[in-house]
Order: structure tokens, then C-alpha cells, then sequence
């Protein structure tokens, strides 16, 4: 074994390097989905993207989660394989991290949480 190198230290490192990309995929998601960014740049490249597909797209973080994690897979990645699981787990993770900073409930809670127009008062 080299000296400074401990047993796991290459999986310890892709750790790592995948933990620090969804970190940032989950930050440039968030500048772009909700901070108006310095001098509001942001906030102007979203509203002169309006109401069509692209502008509905910068509303949504998961969706834009996904554009933005494309960005880091070559930083997570060496093969073809590695690179769509690894794409999709940056972007699931930088939704997980929005939730737990956001309180946002997970999506499923969502789905099976009770409809407040459905609610006949009774239970």
C-alpha cells in the first residue's frame, strides 16, 4: 500500500466527488429556480423565458435538476453506464437536498396527502 493511502481510499474519493457534484447541482438549481442572482440576472433570464415550456422548466426545481446535474455527470463519471445512473442519482439527490432545506414534504406525501377541496369537514 502507498503511504497515505488508506484501504477504500479510491471509493472514499468518487464519494466524495459525487457528494461535492450534487452539492453544487443542488445550488445551481436553486440560483436558477429561485434567487434573482447578482444584479437580478437570474430573475430577468426568467421572466424572458415567460410562460412557455422553457420558462415553466425554470419554475420547476426537479425538473431543472435534471438540465443542471447533466452538467457535473462528467465530473462523477468514466463510462456510458456509470454516466445515466450517475446523472439521475446527482439529480435525485439535489431534490432530496432541496426537501430537507425547504420542508417541502416528498413527493409521494403529496400525492396521498388529503385534498383540502375534497375535505367535507367530518373527519
Amino acid at each position: 500500500m502507498q503511504p497515505g493511502r488508506e484501504r477504500g481510499g479510491a471509493a472514499s474519493h468518487e464519494a466524495l466527488r459525487f457528494a461535492l457534484a450534487a452539492l453544487a447541482a443542488w445550488r445551481v438549481t436553486h440560483l436558477l429556480a429561485y434567487e434573482d442572482g447578482p444584479a437580478d440576472a437570474v430573475a430577468a433570464l426568467r421572466s424572458r423565458l415567460g410562460d412557455g415550456i422553457l420558462g415553466e422548466l425554470a419554475d420547476c426545481f426537479d425538473c431543472l435538476s435534471i438540465w443542471v446535474a447533466a452538467a457535473f455527470v462528467p465530473f462523477v463519471a468514466t463510462g456510458r453506464r456509470q454516466a445515466v445512473v450517475r446523472w439521475l442519482a446527482l439529480s435525485g439527490t439535489a431534490c432530496l437536498l432541496e426537501r430537507a432545506v425547504s420542508g417541502r414534504p416528498p413527493a409521494a406525501a403529496e400525492l396521498l396527502a388529503p385534498d383540502e377541496e375534497d375535505a367535507d369537514g367530518l373527519l
